[in-house]
């Protein structure tokens, strides 16, 4: 499918079919598009988690102030970002960078004082994470619709019980943004809609 007629098709779905699953392969195809996706220093500062029993998504409806996606939906990804970026974790990520590239990890010392001198100014390292989070997201989203998937981003939750139900060290992550996966019910009047966007005259300028 070319990628503009995807995302014209796309929107985010209010009701997903209960019955109809996304198939193991086109998740991977998904997520690795989010694996995939542009990371400030390359650090990835967050974790991907794939919610797929149904038993687990019951006990997140209650965190979220519309439930119709949760209770529709066949996946639901929640993209975790970091609060610290500490020592140990740019070790492992340097160790990996070895490892991929076959070079001695000492080679390397000029990007990790880059790193390190980022990390350990006064930036606000959750902000800068959920930023990442988003950027996620976004290849997420156009991943699904190439896939012909149907997803709906979703920040219309309870932070602290989802972080709550889903077992989080919130002293070291949070929970950043939501999308759930799926495949759009018949029923669902919102994908019969236009799609209504600035005009190019008001979003984009030429300098």
């Amino acid at each position: 499918m070319d990628y503009l007629e995807a995302l014209q098709k796309r929107y985010s779905v209010k009701k997903f079919d209960p019955s109809k699953e996304v198939s193991s392969q086109i998740l991977q195809n998904i997520l690795q598009a989010g694996k995939l996706s542009a990371s400030s220093l390359g650090l990835q500062p967050y974790k991907i988690l794939v919610v797929e029993s149904k038993e687990m998504l019951e006990k997140l409806f209650p965190a979220f102030h519309n439930a119709s996606q949760i209770s529709s939906c066949s996946k639901l990804i929640v993209i975790v970002s970091k609060k610290t970026v500490d020592r140990s974790y740019i070790d492992g990520y340097f160790r990996h960078i070895s490892e991929v590239r076959e070079i001695p990890v000492e080679n390397l010392s000029p990007f990790r004082r880059n790193i390190e001198s980022y990390t350990e100014s006064n930036v606000d390292v959750q902000a800068w994470a959920d930023k990442q989070s988003y950027i996620v997201l976004g290849s997420l989203i156009f991943a699904a619709a190439m896939e012909e998937v149907d997803s709906c981003p979703m920040e219309g939750f309870k932070k602290d019980l989802i972080e709550e139900i889903l077992g989080l060290d919130t002293e070291k992550e949070g929970v950043a943004v939501t999308l759930a996966l799926g495949y759009r019910s018949e029923d669902d009047d919102f994908q019969r809609l236009k799609k209504v966007r600035k005009p190019d005259e008001k979003l984009f300028k030429f300098i």
